[in-house]
This record gives structure tokens, C-alpha cells and sequence, in this order.
């Protein structure tokens, strides 16, 4: 699938989110209110 976008220049919109807000970026997307694609940053997480 990856060779196939880059072949065809297909491109998605990303918004990298912190892990803290993880649910209201869950919450937005059950309201249909994304544009983008989201990302979790992982460097965001907090190794106990």
C-alpha cells in the first residue's frame, strides 16, 4: 500500500497528539470533527 501512494503521490494530513489528550482526540472523532490523520506521540508517554 505504501509503494502504491508514493507511486501515485498520495499524501494524507497528519496532527500528532500527546498521550495526555489521547481521549479528547478520541472524543472528536466520534463528532466527525478530524481533518487529519492523528499520530500518538510516543516520547509523549510516561514509563513508570
Amino acid at each position: 500500500m505504501l509503494d502504491f501512494c508514493a507511486e501515485h503521490k498520495i499524501v494524507f494530513d497528519r496532527e500528532i497528539i500527546p498521550i495526555p489528550i489521547i481521549n479528547e482526540a478520541y472524543e472528536r472523532m466520534l463528532k466527525s470533527d478530524i481533518k487529519n490523520r492523528f499520530v500518538i506521540d510516543m516520547s509523549s508517554l510516561e514509563v513508570a
